[in-house]
C-alpha cells in the first residue's frame, strides 16, 4: 500500500475515530488523534466551543509540519481530525500536497439521529476523552459540510444504520 494520508468525515459520534483506530491497526498507518492531543494538552481550559476552536487551530499550526515529516518518511497517516468542513479538509488537503502524497477522505454518513443515540451512550459510559452534550451536537453540527467530489480528494463512503 502506497504512503497516504487518511481523512475522517461525519458528524459526532458517526464512528470517525473507530474507524481511524481499526484502519491504522488494519494498514500500519500511524493514528494521530485529535480529541487525545487537545484532552492531555489542554483540557481543563477548554470549557466551550469557542476554546475548542482556537485550540485545535493552535494543535493544527503545529502538527502540520510534523505531519509533512510524517508522510514524506513513507508513513501512512490516519489522522483523526474531524474533516467536517471545506476549510478544513483543504488544510488536510495541503498537508497531502506538500508531502506529495495522496489523500483519501473516509465520509461516515449515519443518519443524526444515529449519532446522538451513539454519542448519549458514549457519554454515559465516561470512556471517550470528547463527551458533547446534545446542545453541543446541535451547535457543531451546524457547521459540518458534507464532502463535495469537486474539493479534490477522493471520498470513500462508509453508510450506516
Amino acid at each position: 500500500m502506497s504512503t497516504t494520508l487518511h481523512l475522517f468525515c461525519g458528524k459526532i459520534a458517526a464512528g470517525k475515530s473507530t474507524l481511524a483506530k481499526r484502519l491504522a491497526e488494519q494498514s500500519g498507518a500511524l493514528l494521530i488523534s485529535e480529541d487525545d492531543w487537545m484532552k492531555g494538552l489542554f483540557g481543563p481550559e477548554m470549557e466551550s466551543f469557542d476554546d475548542y476552536i482556537r485550540y485545535s487551530a493552535r494543535l493544527r499550526t503545529v502538527l502540520a509540519s510534523h505531519l509533512v515529516t510524517l508522510l514524506k518518511a513513507g508513513n501512512s497517516v490516519a489522522l483523526d481530525f474531524p474533516a467536517n468542513t471545506r476549510k478544513l479538509r483543504g488544510w488536510m488537503r495541503g498537508i497531502a500536497e506538500a508531502a506529495e502524497v495522496p489523500a483519501l477522505l473516509h465520509y461516515l454518513d449515519l443518519p443524526e439521529a444515529s449519532c446522538k443515540a451513539r454519542m448519549r451512550g458514549r457519554n454515559a459510559m465516561g470512556e471517550h476523552p470528547f463527551a458533547p452534550t446534545d446542545a453541543e451536537f446541535d451547535l457543531i453540527s451546524g457547521y459540518f459540510e458534507a464532502p463535495d467530489p469537486g474539493e479534490g480528494v477522493p471520498v470513500v463512503v462508509h453508510g450506516g444504520p
